[in-house]
């Protein structure tokens, strides 16, 4: 860290200044109504501006006249216009253009316009904000071309680009103020849980496909910046309340609210400061999916029941029932019940958590402008907690979670470094799946109650005389007594001793005993970035580099940090070259990136591009790009050591696969003869060593699983696209190929508790007997896994102004299951998405309305959890707002899913109806 902040001195003492110069003016439309948040960008810079709620701005730039700036706002033509004074007014007003006059920065790390941008470019401004027709700015992100979003909770939400989509996205990258907010120990974003206040977001970009090139290893999938606004340009008191109610077949109607303000001041050309805080309050979608993935039509009357949304019945066993009675039956008789699995009685999830969804979050930054120029120092820290349902391998209860992040940064106009640190605390979350086993096992332990089961069913029929053949109902209704008779003092949902057992169960880390995890993770990140463009003038250059270090302490609960915190660090390096040709038609980029883990080998990651405009007017342009990409093993894929109920989850790190020991389940009578004790010692290392594949299981031939250790896993990815303008229609289209190698995998692994795999004999005995571990492994698949796809949106304006877009996305996989038997892609992402949007800021003067309808076709679901097959989704949301520009407020009245089309994003997922809410904003 000495190091870091030497470097970040350096920088602070090689800066030049200069005269700085103000303008300042409003911008306004064609009608002369005031444009809130259109850019002014001093023209070659970063150095820029947002006009506030009444289209004024004021401008200080390090930079003595003349010079020119550029003015943008979506939906309306760019306009250049000189400085020639200091102090300078300039009053713009702007005729109605199109979303190719915006201004990007994330495609290339340096400020361009969209219809210039090398590679697919997506963007949610101001207005888009504004319009949104979705509860919340975060959700109106899935209105936007090519995009994904995955409902796991009210207020946890997953972005994904280009398929591979799931809750645990560690293949999607988003950054918050330049900081990753991903949580440390799970390595990926819980959707705006911890981010921004829609009061104090100015835009969201969005990059779909690989951007290793400029981003490093977790920009796999695509990556999306969120940048709040500057207390320098966006001043005063904001405030927003808003209520009203989800709605779904399966929860009812439950109300919920959501507010913020916001207060920042610039108290001088030098010292501005800001602080916002937001809050909301809901109940969670329910979970309510009872089917029974492994056996299709059952229910509970069924003696090996084990529902999707019913957790404890996944504790089941054989039971010989001839056997068993030939040693309780008080005289030999020749019996034939036959034999049976048998699941425990489970919980129902309603039952196990009260389903409230809770998110407070915080934002403090101070500003400094030492000497009142483009250089500035930033002291940033953001606060969140909340109350969630995350879905992994078992759906969790994230209660009373906490995440913070605080970061110091400097910049200007051809530089930045910070430096952040994430930290988080788990609270009081639990697994949901162990909070139903171990609730069971406190009323009565797993051996009695199936020996209660047992006898139960031969009392049932050995009582009435039956010893033969019994009937088919003779047979249902003994399995009904039996379970009656095992679940005799079983814990009722409601009672006093049931609340008393599930507090104390899920205030438990002792998976044996409890359901309670903890996590203390934290990570450190360092970056800077230095654009030689001022410097060099037969292209812009620009170089940077990224450092960081994991801690993961999670005290054994999730990972293998029994004996303490585990740490490991990872840095890369990039630069980019960017040269215009042709007069400024032809633009040509590359990058190249090194990255380097201490567990594995360094990585390069190139990236060329072009984009070409073909007309003089800027109407049609053309862009391609090749790059190549790669995906380190997530702190899961390396230490994960968790027993997750079906399968037991073994990180592949070297060092963590004898660190993660256990005790077996009893075993079966044979079993216990053979290795002459109940149960035997696990240890993870034998997932790797010493097992059967599943498929070959399954198939009736086992043969050894043979799982190679993890590594970094890499994509080859083209691009081509087009923007353009034709006629009063704008034009946005590409396709892209994916090639991937050594595409990281989970695969499910049977280890024999006795014996070893390829004796033929005692191995084989323990899977014939039950007597075996089922373990989920982290390897990479060999086989050829590609997917392509393409993507087309068309905007335009009619009858008089009113805004009307169309997408339509294709993706594809392309993978042969027989080259990998035991592997899932987990691809998750409809074949087909259509998305319409029609809408008028002023239908009549200061009212206006927005319309968003989304499609996407049936789909496969693969994940640890279940899988299972999506149907259609048909979904409309829409909003009608007022502005007040007296009282500078909006009202709005909305709804997400009007039509109450429920859906799930996954099997067993939260059942997500109708959100209809009213709100009230004021920005001054």
């Amino acid at each position: 860290m000495k190091t870091i902040f030497k470097i970040m001195m350096l920088l602070f003492c090689a800066i030049t200044f200069a005269q700085s110069t103000t303008v300042k003016g409003k911008v306004i439309d064609n009608n002369g109504i005031p444009l809130p948040g259109a850019n002014i960008i001093v023209v070659g810079t970063t150095t820029g501006t947002i006009t506030d709620f009444d289209g004024n701005y004021t401008l200080v730039v390090n930079q003595a006249p003349p010079f020119s700036i550029a003015v943008s706002s979506v939906g309306f033509e760019s306009i250049n216009k000189d400085v020639t004074t200091n102090p300078q007014t300039i009053d713009i007003t702007m005729m109605e253009g199109t979303s190719l006059d915006e201004i990007v920065i994330s495609a290339s790390r340096t400020p361009e316009r969209i219809f210039e941008s090398p590679v697919t470019v997506e963007r949610f401004g101001i207005k888009e904000i504004r319009n949104t027709s979705s509860p919340s700015f975060f959700d109106g992100i899935e209105n936007l071309k090519g995009v994904d979003m995955n409902t796991s909770s009210l207020t946890f939400k997953s972005v994904n680009t280009r398929g591979f989509a799931a809750f645990s996205n560690t293949r999607f990258m988003q950054l918050v103020d330049g900081m990753d907010n991903s949580s440390p120990a799970l390595n990926f974003a819980l959707g705006n849980l911890l981010g921004m206040s829609e009061l104090d977001i100015n835009s969201v970009e969005l990059l779909p496909g690989a951007s290793s090139a400029l981003y490093g290893a977790n920009a796999f999938n695509g990556i999306m910046f969120m940048t709040s606004k500057n207390p320098f340009d966006h001043q005063g008191v904001s405030f927003y309340a808003k209520t009203g109610i989800t709605s779904s077949d399966n929860a009812g109607d439950n109300n919920f609210v959501d507010a913020g303000i916001r207060v920042a001041k610039a108290f001088s050309d030098k010292f501005a400061a800001k602080a916002s805080v937001s809050f909301l309050n809901g109940t969670e979608w329910y979970a309510t999916d009872q089917t029974d993935f492994a056996n299709p039509g059952q229910t509970r009357l069924d003696p090996s029941y084990d529902g999707l949304n019913t957790y404890g019945d996944e504790v089941s066993t054989s039971l010989d029932f001839d056997e068993i009675s030939a040693g309780v039956l008080p005289i030999p008789v020749l019996t034939d019940y036959g034999a049976e699995t048998i699941s425990r009685t489970g919980y129902e999830e309603r039952d196990l958590m009260n389903y409230e969804a809770e998110s407070l979050k915080a934002d403090f930054s101070l500003h400094f402008k030492p000497w009142a120029n483009d250089f500035e120092i930033i002291l940033n820290s953001k606060i969140g907690r909340g109350n969630t349902i995350y879905q992994g391998a078992n759906r969790y209860a994230i209660q009373d979670f906490f995440m913070q992040q605080h970061k110091l940064e400097i910049k200007n106009d051809n530089f930045f470094a910070r430096i952040y640190t994430t930290a988080e605390k788990s609270g009081n979350s639990y697994d949901t799946r162990f909070t139903g086993i171990n609730i069971n096992r406190a009323w009565k332990g797993d051996t009695q109650w199936f020996r209660d089961y047992a006898g139960g069913f031969i009392g049932n029929l050995a009582g009435q005389g039956i010893f033969g053949t019994p009937t088919e109902a003779q047979i249902d209704a003994a399995h009904l007594a039996a379970r009656g008779a095992a679940d005799t003092g079983r814990l009722i949902p409601g009672t006093a001793a049931f609340d008393e057992t599930l507090e104390r169960v899920t205030a438990d880390g002792n998976v044996a005993t409890g359901s309670k995890f903890n996590d203390n993770s934290k990570l450190y990140h360092a970056d800077a970035n230095y654009n030689l463009g001022h410097l060099i003038d037969f292209a812009e250059i620009q170089v940077g580099g990224s450092w960081r270090q994991y801690s993961l302490n999670s005290g054994g609960t999730i990972y293998t940090d029994f004996d303490g915190p585990i740490e490991y660090s990872e840095f890369g390096a990039y630069t980019q070259i960017q040269k215009k040709l042709m007069d400024d038609r032809l633009k040509l980029t590359g990058s190249v990136r090194y990255d380097k883990s201490e567990f594995f080998d360094g990585f390069v990651s190139p990236r060329v591009s072009f984009n070409y405009t073909a007309d003089k007017n800027d109407n049609h342009n053309i862009r391609g790009s090749f790059q190549t990409g790669f995906r380190n093993p997530t702190t899961q894929d390396l230490f994960i050591g968790l027993n997750s109920g079906r399968a037991i989850l073994v990180g592949s790190s070297p060092d963590n696969l004898n660190r993660y020991t256990a005790t077996s389940s009893e075993l079966s009578t044979i079993g216990q003869s053979i290795v002459g004790s109940n149960t035997v010692q696990l240890n993870g290392g034998d997932a790797y060593s010493n097992a059967f594949s599943l498929a070959s299981v399954n198939a009736g031939a086992p043969e050894s699983a043979d799982v190679a250790l993890v590594k970094p896993e890499q994509v080859t990815a083209y691009e081509v696209g087009y923007r353009g303008k034709v006629n009063r229609f704008v034009i946005d289209m590409s396709v892209y190929y994916n090639a991937y190698q050594d595409f990281i995998s989970n695969k499910t692994v049977l280890t024999p508790l006795y014996g070893e795999v390829g004796d033929n004999s005692l191995s084989l005995l323990a899977l014939q007997n039950g007597d075996f571990q089922a373990y989920q492994t982290y390897t990479n698949s060999d086989a050829d896994i590609n997917s392509y796809g393409a993507s087309i949106g068309v905007e335009t304006r009619i009858l008089n102004g009113f805004d009307i877009g169309l997408s339509y996305t294709y993706a594809k996989l392309d993978f042969d299951q027989t080259e990998d038997p035991d592997f899932e892609t987990s691809f998750n992402t409809p074949e087909h998405k259509v998305k319409a949007s029609f809408g008028k800021n002023n239908v009549v003067k200061n009212f206006g309305f927005n319309i968003n309808w989304r499609w996407n076709d049936t789909f496969l679901w693969q994940s640890t959890f279940a899988d299972g097959i999506l149907p259609a989704r048909n979904i409309i949301d829409a909003q009608i707002n007022l502005a007040v520009p007296s009282i500078k407020s909006i009202f709005k009245v909305g709804g997400a899913n009007i039509l109450s089309h429920d859906y799930v994003s996954a099997p067993g997922a939260g059942q997500v109806g109708a959100q209809y809410f009213v709100s009230w904003t004021i920005n001054q």
